[in-house]
């Protein structure tokens, strides 16, 4: 690759998503831009850069950022941390709740399968603090094609056979004529998806009790995790948990966040972890 095409699309990560990619990994460009090359005509990489230097489409640039982000995921990823949020954290967010409703919010959730895990944990064996709660889970992430796929709940072979048991894909999904799995209604109405770039102000998403935004800012340029990280702190109810992926930190990012003293990999308001472990 050219190293004026590959800074051009570099830069284009960048600022779009905050997406930091270095040299060394100049060939996952290639990898995640191919099809959108094939289906549009491009016969190089060069041919793509161009026509977006020369057409100034805001829509295809959109397109083209989302495809470099990596949208790799699968269901129950480190199940650990998303059973402590359904058995210990919403119980908790529910009891301090005068209405019983609590906001989940997963930020960068790609096509889905984090947001159903939590639902089906939920649907499965819900604690008994959670009996009667109305638990809402939005799920939001900057692709389009990613969003509505999420909001099919259809998923291929190779999909369900990541994470999910014999058992659990029997009980919440059914098998579709095409041989895709499509998730159950009562797990899909649980959940709701959103485009939405995290680069962007996110007031008009509301206030989450628990926000889950794993294995998303690791690839963001400093710039772009301080301002992810300034922005999930205003998203944040009082007493409310951010959850990041287990090796993954906030530290240094921002003034109004510290980590958690009771759950790994997870982040208050400052100024609140310790009050609650002396509490208890």
């Amino acid at each position: 690759m050219q190293e004026a095409i590959f800074n051009a699309l570099v830069d284009l990560a960048l600022n779009a998503s905050g997406q930091s990619i270095p040299a060394s990994k100049a060939y996952l460009i290639e990898a995640r831009l191919a099809h959108v090359a094939r289906r549009e005509g491009f016969g190089s990489l060069e041919d793509l850069v161009h026509c977006l230097e020369s057409r100034q489409n805001p829509v295809f640039r959109a397109e083209i950022a989302a495809a470099l982000l990596s949208h790799d995921t699968w269901f129950f990823r480190e199940p650990g941390s998303l059973e402590a949020v359904v058995r210990s954290k919403l119980p908790d967010r529910v009891a301090a709740s005068p209405s019983g409703r609590i906001r989940v919010w997963c930020a960068g959730g790609s096509t889905g399968q984090e947001a159903y895990s939590l639902s089906m944990l939920l649907e499965d064996e819900p604690p008994p603090g959670l009996a009667g709660a109305k638990v809402e889970i939005l799920s939001t992430d900057l692709c389009k094609v990613a969003t509505e796929k999420a909001r099919l709940g259809t998923f291929g072979h190779y999909e369900v056979q990541r994470g999910l048991s014999i058992q659990r894909l029997l009980k919440n999904f059914t098998r579709l004529e095409s041989g895709y799995w499509q998730a159950s209604e009562a797990l899909r109405s649980r959940v709701s998806f959103r485009v939405h770039n995290l680069l962007e102000p996110a007031g008009g998403l509301g206030k989450f009790d628990v926000i889950l935004c794993r294995n998303v800012v690791t690839e963001m340029a400093r710039s772009a995790r301080v301002r992810v990280a300034e922005d999930l702190a205003n998203q944040l109810a009082p007493g409310g948990l951010i959850l990041l992926a287990q090796g993954e930190s906030l530290h240094g990012l921002s003034e109004r966040l510290e980590p958690a003293s009771d759950v790994r990999a997870g982040w208050v308001a400052a100024g609140t972890a310790n009050a609650k472990a002396s509490a208890a």
